[in-house]
């Protein structure tokens, strides 16, 4: 029977973690790791959006000039690269409440989402979160952070011998706990960075930021059942609320200015 060389599992382990940590910053300092490029992400991104257009029947008229009014005052505060691209803006007739998102300059709705999102603050609450991960490049580091970890539990299986029982059981363990110990709590930190990043541009845009914290109390309304936290891709809807809060001086303020600069948005809701 072959058993683990601790010292070469440690390296192994220290050298992938080390990875998931390096090469550059998100725009809240947070360091990323990054393997794809801007013309692979916008392929990607132009591909699921039509996607989406096939299997989803678009919304009528007035949701549609609703959305893209709100859309269009998020995306003129972004930075000057992506204010550049030609945003593509879609409402889909969908129950579900969902948004989106992608790289390459593409945002979707279901007009669901517009039964939640009760007023164009909230839903510029809805929107400016889904942007904040594609400025973030949340898609480029999750897919860069899974293909680094199946790459080291690949490494890993190798100098270990998984082609024991005690093998294969200990690299089951140690698939769940790159699940839960890597991959998880990226995902939930992203959502809570894109709330950050949404906060600042749904201010600066003109949008009060404190119906940030009334959109995500109506998402709590109408969900169902979550998970634990710690097996979730998401924060918990209290965490989200509190972090929403924390940084809502900094955001009243920012908001103020754009009232005072003139930036004061009027999407008709219908």
């Amino acid at each position: 029977m072959r058993w683990f060389r601790p010292l070469a599992v440690t390296a192994l382990c220290t050298t992938l973690l080390a990875g998931l940590a390096a090469c550059t910053t998100s725009p809240t300092g947070r360091s990323q790791l990054l393997l794809m490029s801007n013309e692979q992400l916008g392929e990607m991104g132009a591909k699921a959006f039509d996607q989406y257009q096939q299997k989803l029947p678009a919304a009528d008229a007035p949701n549609q000039r609703y959305v893209q009014c709100v859309a269009q005052a998020i995306v003129a505060e972004l930075p000057a690269e992506q204010r550049r691209q030609n945003w593509e803006v879609e409402v889909f007739q969908a129950d579900e409440p969902n948004a989106f998102a992608l790289p390459g300059g593409y945002m979707g709705v279901n007009s669901g989402m517009l039964k939640v999102a009760e007023n164009q603050a909230q839903l510029a609450t809805v929107l400016g979160h889904e942007v904040g991960h594609v400025l973030a490049n949340h898609a480029n580091e999750r897919a860069s952070t899974e293909n680094a970890t199946e790459l080291g539990l690949s490494v890993l299986s190798s100098a270990s011998g998984v082609d024991s029982a005690s093998g294969e059981q200990l690299m089951g363990l140690l698939g769940m706990g790159a699940q839960y110990g890597i991959l998880l709590p990226f995902s939930r930190r992203h959502e809570s960075e894109a709330d950050t990043i949404g906060l600042e541009l749904m201010a600066n845009a003109g949008f009060d930021p404190r119906e940030s914290v009334a959109l995500w109390q109506n998402m709590q309304r109408a969900g169902g059942s979550a998970p634990p936290e710690w097996m979730s891709t998401h924060p918990s809807q209290g965490q989200r609320i509190s972090g929403l809060e924390a940084g809502m001086p900094q955001a009243l303020d920012a908001y103020e200015n754009a009232r005072s600069a003139g930036r004061t948005p009027n999407c008709s809701r219908p």
